[in-house]
C-alpha cells in the first residue's frame, strides 16, 4: 500500500496535504467544469489508435491559440483517432504523469463547444491516470511531447460512455473532438527549475540544490529554532507568482528541527502532491504565497503555524514541534 502524507486530518481546523495516492488530485479545481477531468470510463482492452478522420481547424492554428474547429463530416471512427498537429520538442508524456495543457472540446456532429480553457486563461493540470481523466486523453496523450498540439476524436467508449455527460450536454452516442496544447508534463522525477539563491544564514537549515528529481538534503544547524515563520528561496523560478487562494502541484520533504529526521516526503512515496493554500497548515499557506512557480522554498514552521499541541495521531510528530520543509513548486492551478 502506498504511504500517504502524514499531514492529513489536521486538528483545530488546519486541513493539509493529502498525498496523491489518497487525497485530492490536481484535477480537483477543474472537476467542477464539464471538462475531460471528469471521472474516466475504464476501457478494456486499450483502444486501437488511428490517425483519423478528424475535423479541420479553420482558425487559431498556432500552438497556444484558441482553435476554431469545423463540424465533423461523415461517420467518426469507432477507434480513438489521434493526430499530432504541431510536434513539440519537450519532455515525453507518460501515463500517470500530470500534464499542463490548454484545450478545447466540442461534439463531432454539431461542433458545439462544451468546454475550453483558453477563455478561462488558465490551463488544466490533470493526472493521466485511470479515474482522473477520460481514457481518450489518457491513451491519446501518452507518448506525446510537451510543446505539441494534439487533436483527438474520442468515441463514447473512451469518453463518457453510454451515459454521456448531461452537465455538458453530451449524449452517450456523441464522439468528442479535442484540440490539446500540451504545455508541460510532471512526474515523480520533476524538480524546481531556476536560479540558485545563496543560503548565507548559518542559523537556518541548508537545503540541497540538486534538480535531478531526487530528494534534496536538509541540514539543520545545531542552534535554537526560529520562533517566526521562515520562507526563503533556495532556487528561484521564473514562473507566475502563487496567490493565497491558489492550488499548487509540489514535491516536498519534511524533517524535524530537533533531530533532522524525515517524517514525510512526496519523494519517498514516489508521487506528487497537490493542495489548495487555504487547505494546509498556516505555515505552508503563508510561506508559499508570493513565491514563484519553478522555485524551491525552505519553510521553517513554528508550532503556532503548524500543529501546536495537537499533532495528527500516529504521525510521529510531537507536540510543539518545529518543522522544516523543502518545497518545489512545480505548477499552480
Amino acid at each position: 500500500m502506498r504511504r500517504r502524507s502524514l499531514l492529513i486530518a489536521v486538528p483545530a481546523g488546519l486541513v493539509t496535504l493529502a498525498g496523491c495516492g489518497g487525497g485530492k488530485s490536481a484535477s480537483s479545481k477543474a472537476e467542477a467544469s464539464p471538462s475531460p477531468s471528469a471521472p474516466a470510463t475504464s476501457a478494456a482492452p486499450p483502444p486501437k489508435i488511428v490517425g483519423g478522420p478528424l475535423p479541420a481547424i479553420t482558425a487559431g492554428t498556432k500552438f497556444g491559440e484558441k482553435p476554431t474547429v469545423a463540424k465533423g463530416t461523415g461517420e467518426p471512427s469507432k477507434n480513438l483517432a489521434v493526430k499530432t498537429l504541431i510536434a513539440g520538442g519537450g519532455k515525453t508524456v507518460a501515463e500517470n504523469d500530470y500534464v499542463q495543457a490548454h484545450y478545447l472540446g466540442q461534439i463531432w456532429d454539431t461542433a458545439k463547444v462544451f468546454d475550453n480553457s483558453y477563455d478561462r486563461k488558465t490551463p488544466l493540470i490533470i493526472q493521466l491516470a485511470e479515474g482522473s481523466i477520460i481514457d481518450g486523453w489518457r491513451y491519446g496523450l501518452t507518448g506525446k511531447k510537451a510543446g505539441s498540439r494534439v487533436q483527438m476524436a474520442v468515441p463514447p467508449t473512451w469518453g463518457y460512455g453510454t451515459s454521456g455527460n448531461s452537465q455538458a450536454g453530451i449524449k452517450g452516442t456523441d464522439t468528442l473532438v479535442f484540440v490539446v496544447d500540451v504545455q508541460a508534463t510532471f512526474n515523480a522525477k520533476s524538480s524546481a527549475k531556476g536560479t540558485d539563491v545563496a543560503q548565507k544564514d548559518a542559523a537556518l537549515p541548508k537545503v540541497g540544490t540538486n534538480t535531478d528529481g531526487a530528494a534534496p538534503s536538509i541540514d539543520v544547524p545545531k542552534k535554537a529554532a526560529p520562533t517566526k515563520l521562515v520562507a526563503n528561496y533556495v532556487i528561484e523560478g521564473d514562473g507566475p507568482v502563487v496567490g493565497a487562494q491558489d492550488t499548487v502541484l509540489v514535491q516536498y520533504k519534511g524533517v524535524f528541527w530537533d533531530s533532522g529526521k524525515e517524517f514525510d516526503s512526496s519523494y519517498s512515496r514516489g508521487a506528487l502532491t497537490s493542495f489548495g493554500l487555504q487547505q494546509v497548515v498556516k505555515g505552508w499557506g503563508q510561506g508559499l504565497t508570493g513565491k514563484k512557480v519553478g522555485s524551491r522554498v525552505l519553510i521553517v514552521v513554528p508550532p503556532n503555524l503548524g500543529y501546536g499541541d495537537k499533532p495528527p495521531a500516529g504521525s510521529g510528530i510531537k507536540k510543539d514541534s518545529v518543522l522544516v520543509f523543502s518545497v518545489d513548486i512545480l505548477a499552480k492551478m
